[in-house]
């Protein structure tokens, strides 16, 4: 019989404590996402964070490590190259990543790449940069509308991004111009993680905004994971999120897109008052794409705030058969330099209710002791090819 009947794995994207022996490698000296977001504002409480351990794994200016904290913690290091979130998600699941997804940060795409997403999508390329996506839409949106020409982007993830006006682009063509930069994309010399669709709505500049009906086209994974086992079984994978997107579809057995982070804490609270056997993996973006590549410590630390009053809700709904791992994907610390990623370990929090002890556990070499654990609960076996170690018998 399963130690748990449900799993409810939380992602807060990019919430990373502390830099990896090796993130001189990638940049990142002296990084510490969560710890330098405490000494950035001058109020900060997580209480419920605090309460599982999170003060504990990595010293907070103004949060104090708990003496007992609830349910067992660990720090967990990234064994594949790379700090994004394709590789980080991955790797929980069961994945290593050796060779790391091109970014074209820099210099934007190639010119041949850009001629022929051109002739294959029939619209004029403007942009061709990495930059802010409220941004790029303040700078070059009004150019769309009156031409129809089409504003491709990147950033400091492995992302190809192609803005559209809903009302004058059309989502339908968005899509499409999408699917052909995705197949593009497959060559090597220009391979990315995910090309996005990243539709707006508005006339002018000052009036932009954003709307859900984002689309992201991710390659698949490279191998089977924790997830296909878990489906292939006969388990629930229930995804909230982003997560759909980041395995392209691959394990997922019902899926659940968020308009917020927020809004995703709500759906995982409404998925805690029904009935599934197995897992519900969740991924909340704004910290990362709001707070982080925005370099706002003050952003960051009131979503982190919001987060903690919602898993307040969430605890409060939890019984003895229910598992809550909570962790992270890369940091991104917003006190860095740049825009970019920072290569840093992360938090491992685990608590259920039918726990009868606490404490902390050793540090981990990789973030795949998260599917290694839940297949071990669900007595599966993890796929071919696959790396991480169960860390199952100690959370009890």
């Amino acid at each position: 019989m399963s130690n748990f009947k449900r799993i409810f794995v939380i992602v807060i994207d990019s919430l990373g404590i502390g830099v990896m022996p090796d993130g001189e490698r990638f940049g990142d000296m002296g990084v510490n996402t969560l710890g330098h977001i405490s000494e950035s504002v001058e109020t900060f409480q997580i209480p419920n964070l605090q309460k599982l351990g999170m003060a504990n794994l990595t010293p907070l200016k103004q949060i104090a490590p708990l003496e007992q904290p609830l349910g067992y913690r660990a720090v967990l290091k990234e064994t594949s190259n790379g700090k994004d979130t394709m590789t980080g998600h991955w790797e929980m699941m069961g994945i290593e990543t050796k060779k790391p997804f091109q970014t074209f940060t820099e210099h934007g795409f190639p010119k041949e790449l850009i001629e022929e997403l051109e002739k294959r999508t029939g619209h004029k390329i403007i942009g061709n940069k990495s930059a802010s996506g409220t941004e790029i839409i303040e700078e070059l949106g009004e150019e769309e509308i009156a031409t129809g020409h089409m504003i491709v982007y990147t950033s400091a993830d492995s992302v190809l991004q192609i803005c559209g006006n809903e009302e004058t682009f059309g989502l339908q063509e968005l899509y499409r111009c999408c699917e052909i930069a995705r197949e593009l994309t497959l060559r090597e010399e220009w391979k990315v993680g995910r090309v996005i669709a990243r539709p707006y709505v508005g006339k002018k500049r000052g009036e932009f905004e954003r709307t859900s009906n984002r689309h992201d086209y991710a390659l698949k994974p490279t191998g089977k994971t924790a997830l296909n086992a878990l489906k292939d079984h006969g388990f629930d994978v229930i995804s909230v999120g982003k997560i759909v997107d980041i395995f392209d579809g691959e394990g997922i057995t019902e899926a659940h897109k968020s308009k917020s982070s927020v809004h995703g804490m709500e759906q995982t609270i409404e998925l805690a008052q029904k009935e599934f056997n197995g897992l519900c993996f969740v991924n909340l973006v704004d910290f990362d794409a709001k707070w982080g590549h925005r370099r706002n410590p003050q952003g960051y630390a009131q979503e982190l705030e919001s987060f903690d009053a919602k898993l307040g809700e969430l605890l409060k709904l939890l019984g003895e058969e229910d598992l809550l791992i909570i962790t992270a994907d890369h940091g991104n610390d917003p006190t860095y330099t740049g825009t970019d990623h920072t290569r840093e370990k992360v938090p491992f929090l685990a608590y259920s209710k039918s726990m009868k002890g606490n404490g902390e556990l050793p540090e981990q070499a990789s973030f795949a002791v998260i599917g290694a654990t839940v297949t071990d609960n669900f007595h599966v076996s993890m796929p071919e090819n696959t790396i991480g170690n169960s860390l199952l018998e100690y959370l009890k």
